[in-house]
């Protein structure tokens, strides 16, 4: 083995939550092993904040020095709000109440914007709490699960984007909050049935528009300003790629995230045309946002903070002066260990894009959740860890990955769910082609990920090794059945109703076919995972075993749906390794 993989988990990581008019960013490390929140200075010097656990995300009050932080606790996702003024030594519960979630949505002068889901557990409603009186307002409380919401800089209008009934798609929704009268309340600016995914909206400075980026009746994502009668005008647009825009709060530049499968290309344009005006030079080709917390303007928009990965770059804060183009690298964690691998891009049997780390005769799929996810040019430890203990990794796009169109990511959806498992086998026989042995190959996956290494060993199994499971669905029925009710409503859409497709939910469900696995199984889960509940890895667990088939299952008390405790990690993920290497050898 070269390089040992406890030291790769145990390299630090730095994002970036926000910026401010001075260059300063509020920045998260898990220096400690839990993210904690650092101040970082323009010439990259370092002040660490109060000690708050379960950091999630954080913003910065507008015209003052304190921070709005959102947190949890032990991976549960119920989001609490506090409020620190940097100085002090204590955190000021702003919204507190464990049974709810509580997602901060934008922060203003003197107030914030959050979504909390504690009226009904299921659906969320959008408040506006001034910070001095503790006063809220509920601008919104028609449904649904909001993934962003605006309000307008004059106050009058809230734009949020709710979920909508076909998968991966949101909902574009206009409030007025001074209606003439309640029915001219809600403006709907595209419609519940629509099939397109509307999202990171921004106002015009004059509060008489949109900047949004969408992909309605278009196939890739591209970047529209919506007015308010709700007429579009695509701004920046591209045939072949996904586009992501943001807007600086003056209105005059937009960054936009080119995707080119899965390497992110920066551009500044003209806020007005969508010119564009500047090209933004990063360290290397890798990844900023999602996953990773999003670009983010400082108030007076001269710059622009962005978290940073590349495969060989763990996590940077990097900030762009939007005046000059000027990249300022501060923090460097690329330095903290050589010898990390290099990926080479390939479509696996000319359809599958694909990650291809290492060389040799032993692979492992390294799947991604979601499912609308995507692999992307970045670091991971677990890759580079099994790449150094001799395996090639494959880390691939099967079909409902986003980054690829509409119709890539959608041709997974309900009934055709069985045939993104097919994928798994166009990958395992393409294999022997970089010089693997099909008899050595390994299925590795979290989240959704973690389903289909079940669903692989189950439906595919004369094809696996060995397969490792983290926080993964055996059964679409009793995950649908047991997850937290917001989540079953959020992904009945893309899985199928449990009240008109239960038939194919129980054919697609790892469980029912439980009988077929062979390969040995390693298992993890959080106990207080509130998307995919334990249950799902104890009735696997005890399935499997009741076959003869080895399943370690491996439980920590601490964790959510995401291993956020460094201890966990290094308990856990080199015993992964070991026994992913152990049954491939």
């Amino acid at each position: 083995m070269g390089l040992d993989v406890r030291r790769l988990l145990e390299l630090r990581t730095w994002r970036a939550f926000d910026v401010d008019d001075e260059g300063r960013v509020l920045a998260g490390s898990d220096e400690t092993g839990r993210v904690q929140l650092v101040e970082l200075a323009a010439d990259g010097t370092a002040t660490p904040l109060p000690h708050l656990t379960g950091v999630s995300t954080a913003k910065y009050v507008k015209s003052e020095r304190a921070v709005v932080v959102e947190h949890d606790h032990g991976g549960n996702e119920r989001g609490q709000l506090s409020l620190l003024r940097i100085g002090e030594d204590e955190f000021e519960p702003l919204v507190h109440d464990e049974r709810y979630l509580h997602r901060l949505m934008g922060v203003l002068p003197g107030r914030i914007v959050y979504a909390t889901n504690r009226r009904n557990k299921v659906d969320f409603d959008i408040l506006v709490r001034n910070l001095f009186s503790g006063a809220e307002e509920v601008v919104y409380d028609r449904g649904g699960n909001q993934s962003a919401a605006a309000l307008s800089p004059d106050s009058r209008f809230l734009a949020t984007t709710v979920a909508a009934d076909q998968a991966y798609s949101t909902q574009l929704v206009l409030i007025d909050t001074m209606p003439e009268t309640e029915t001219d309340r809600v403006r709907e600016l595209t419609g519940a049935d629509e099939e397109a995914y509307n999202g990171r909206v921004a106002w015009l400075p004059d509060s008489g528009g949109l900047l949004v980026t969408s992909n309605r009746d278009r196939e890739f994502k591209a970047v529209a300003r919506v007015d308010l009668a709700g007429t579009w005008t695509w701004l920046v647009a591209s045939d072949h790629h996904d586009l992501t825009g943001w807007l600086s709060p003056d209105g005059r530049k937009l960054l936009v995230l080119t995707n080119v499968d899965g390497v992110a290309r920066l551009t500044v344009h003209d806020g007005t045309t969508g010119r564009q005006l500047d090209e933004i030079q990063l360290p290397a080709d890798g990844w900023v946002s999602d996953p990773l917390p999003e670009p983010v303007f400082s108030p007076n928009s001269r710059y622009v903070a962005l978290t940073f990965s590349s495969p060989t770059i763990p996590m940077d804060v990097l900030v762009v002066d939007l005046e000059s183009a000027k990249v300022t690298q501060l923090t460097d964690t690329g330095s903290q260990l050589a010898g990390m691998v290099e990926p080479t891009h390939v479509r696996a049997n000319g359809q599958i894009p694909c990650f291809v780390y290492g060389s040799g005769t032993s692979a492992v799929l390294f799947l991604h959740g979601g499912p609308e996810g995507q692999s992307q040019r970045r670091f991971d430890a677990l890759v580079q860890g099994l790449a150094a203990a001799g395996h090639v990794v494959v880390v691939p796009n099967i079909r409902g990955s986003i980054g690829y169109g509409k119709s890539y990511y959608s041709a997974d959806d309900r009934r055709k769910r069985l045939d993104s498992v097919q994928d798994l086998a166009v990958l395992h026989d393409w294999l022997p082609s970089i010089g693997v042995d099909p008899a050595k190959v390994a299925l590795w996956g979290r989240s959704y990920g973690g389903y289909l290494v079940l669903a692989g060993l189950a439906f595919l199994p004369e094809r696996w090794a060995a397969g490792v499971d983290i926080v993964g669905i055996s059964s679409l029925v009793t995950f649908l059945e047991n997850t937290s009710p917001y989540r079953r409503r959020a992904r009945e859409r893309e899985y199928g109703w449990l009240d008109r497709d239960r038939d194919f939910l129980e054919e697609a469900s790892p469980l029912n076919k439980v009988d077929q696995i062979r390969a040995p199984l390693f298992v993890v889960h959080g106990a207080n995972d509130p998307r995919v509940p334990l249950s799902e890895a104890q009735q696997l667990a005890e399935a499997v075993r009741a076959n003869g088939v080895e399943c370690e299952l491996v439980v920590h008390g601490d964790e959510g749906h995401q291993m956020a405790n460094l201890d966990n990690k290094l308990a856990t993920y080199p015993r992964a390794i070991e026994f992913v290497t152990r049954r491939l050898a």
